[in-house]
């Protein structure tokens, strides 16, 4: 995950909205560690790495959970609009 460019590492929920806020423009995401789900990691959404080594983010109720081998995989299909988020990724806020 360290190699991904917006992964933040254990930075807190409040300074990801911050990074964000910054960025100043809906549809902007990073991904960080989850401050209280150990081993997972949110991107606007909680976002898991199976057992298996498949990547999943929670979606919108009535969505259907999808897997993904590749979190760069996961994160080009949230890209595009109506794929069960509430807004779709348009603006990696990478870190610095």
């Amino acid at each position: 995950m360290e190699n991904i460019s917006i992964y933040h590492g254990n930075i807190s929920r409040e300074e990801g909205e911050r990074l964000l806020c910054e960025a100043g423009k809906d549809g902007s995401y990073l991904i960080r560690d989850s401050e209280t789900k150990p081993g997972m990691y949110c991107l606007c959404v909680l976002v898991s790495k199976t057992t298996t080594g498949s990547w999943s983010a929670e979606a919108a109720p009535g969505v259907p959970k999808r897997m993904f081998r590749k979190i760069q995989n996961l994160i080009s299909a949230y890209t595009k609009p109506g794929q069960g988020i509430a807004t779709h990724l348009q603006y990696p806020v990478e870190r610095s």
